[in-house]
């Protein structure tokens, strides 16, 4: 059963060493993930892979997930994602 949102679904902070993540609903069936950190150089492809892993546990479809990391850990940046699905659900 795929998971598609119906409401934005906000989680996290904008401190030092969290995220806020922020999924909103899109009129298909694809899944858009976008990033923004003060570490994307360096860990880029690492917080994409966290963000894409939880996004496909929670076979979440028809959404656009927006990361705003402030230097979060991955077990953060997953917990974030994970508690913004479930609230756009």
């Amino acid at each position: 059963m795929m998971n598609r949102p119906t409401k934005t679904g906000i989680a996290g902070t904008l401190e030092s060493n969290d995220c806020q993540v922020t999924v909103e609903p899109t009129n298909d069936d694809s899944l858009v993930i976008q990033i923004e950190s003060v570490v994307k150089a360096r860990f880029g492809k690492q917080i994409e892979m966290a963000v894409m892993d939880t996004c496909k546990q929670l076979e979440l479809v028809g959404a656009t997930v927006f990361v705003d990391d402030k230097g979060a850990l991955d077990f953060t940046i997953k917990a974030r994602v994970e508690t913004a699905v479930k609230r756009s659900l």
